[in-house]
């Protein structure tokens, strides 16, 4: 459909604005094509709005909805794949990382170096265990505490 065809719909049915609809008007008047097509269409507009609509029976929407309920619900699709082809891809994949250890095993410098351990464990708990820390370590655990209460009885009550 073409524009003009478009617009001439739409001056029909009034869908245009003042503006739209007196350039429409004009080229109405001024070409003597777009006023046949313009009768034309109005004759049209006129055959479809006495067209009569066909209602489907009150019983439509239940015999179409048992319809469906008693047809078998689909099966999921299952493909059937060769077990050969799996086995020869997972071949594939542990031939190649076997390859490539032992490539790295065949290149790979097994000389340790000389650890020289030195651990000082001299620690100063004082410094890092304080009465502050140890009310916070304590409220935590008795957050946790409370949380884990409250979820038991929870369960408790659910099973009465």
């Amino acid at each position: 459909m073409n524009t003009i065809e478009q617009q001439l719909w739409d001056y029909i049915d009034g869908n245009l604005d003042d503006s739209s609809k007196k350039a429409i008007e004009e080229k109405i008047e001024s070409d003597a094509r777009i006023k046949s097509l313009h009768e034309e269409l109005i004759k049209l507009n006129s055959v479809f709005g006495e067209l009569d609509l066909d209602e489907p029976s009150m019983s439509f929407n239940r015999n179409v909805m048992e319809n469906i309920a008693s047809s078998p619900a689909p099966l999921a699709m299952k493909t059937k794949v060769d077990k050969k082809i799996i086995y020869c891809i997972g071949g594939f994949f542990v031939i190649s990382l076997l390859a490539l250890l032992g490539y790295v095993f065949y290149n790979a410098n097994f000389e340790m170096p000389k650890l020289d351990l030195k651990v000082n464990l001299d620690l100063n708990l004082e410094k890092y265990i304080t009465p502050t820390a140890i009310f916070a370590f304590l409220f935590a655990d008795l957050v946790i505490g409370l949380i884990f209460l409250d979820q038991f009885l929870r369960k408790k009550v659910a099973q009465k």
